[in-house]
């Protein structure tokens, strides 16, 4: 049971050989210079991008292979993905953002924000559910971009330099409740940081781009 890539990611001077497995419950960092390649990986797993050659497969379920013209649009292999800039809807309550993608798969609004209160209580945020996320500090707002994209339990989960843009402290917690998380849903995680710490205290394999 794994996500494995293995072919050619990018385009032109930027595109690169990849070899990537990433087994259930593992953390593979993905580490490099800038313009290396690193979010196109994510990107490609993600279904943003396309392979140029080569095959992308999710538990023996091909999801990107040119050769054979097969590719799976993003919204049917469900990553899960956290965005350096969060992408948190300014407008609703930290509750509301979790509950978003839930809400969108047609579950109902009261079932939707029992999941969401859950999720919240699991990245110790259920006491701030309620708050805009103006209201909260940066390494709350990252929770909560944790909290949105675990709730659904995706089978991959993303994240691009997904601390860059909180505090010491912060990032610290953070480090200690990413790999728990991972545990409590079993699933593959991409990590691209450009930080060795979170690489040191998160990572159960690394993947290094010259």
């Amino acid at each position: 049971m794994s996500l494995v890539l293995q072919g050619q990611v990018g385009r032109g001077e930027f595109s690169r050989e990849v070899d990537v497995t990433v087994q259930h419950g593992e953390i593979l960092a993905i580490v490099g210079e800038n313009g290396s390649g690193k979010s196109t990986v994510l990107q490609t797993i993600a279904g943003i991008a396309a392979l140029k050659s080569g095959r992308l497969s999710f538990d023996n379920v091909v999801w990107d292979e040119p050769i054979t013209k097969i590719f799976t649009p993003a919204q049917d292999r469900h990553c899960g993905v956290v965005f350096q800039d969060l992408r948190l809807f300014p407008h609703l309550s930290l509750v509301a953002n979790v509950a978003y993608g839930l809400r969108s798969s047609g579950m109902s609004k009261q079932e939707a924000h029992a999941r969401a209160a859950q999720e919240l209580t699991l990245v110790g945020l259920d006491e701030l559910a309620d708050r805009k996320p103006e209201q909260v500090s940066g390494g709350e707002r990252q929770r909560v971009a944790l909290a949105r994209a675990l709730v659904l339990r995706p089978p991959v989960l993303l994240l691009d330099e997904p601390f860059a843009s909180v505090d010491v402290s912060s990032r610290q917690g953070l480090r200690d409740l990413l790999p728990s998380l991972v545990q409590g849903y079993q699933g593959s995680v991409v990590l691209v940081s450009h930080d060795p710490e979170d690489v040191q205290a998160l990572a159960t394999n690394i993947l290094a781009f010259g």
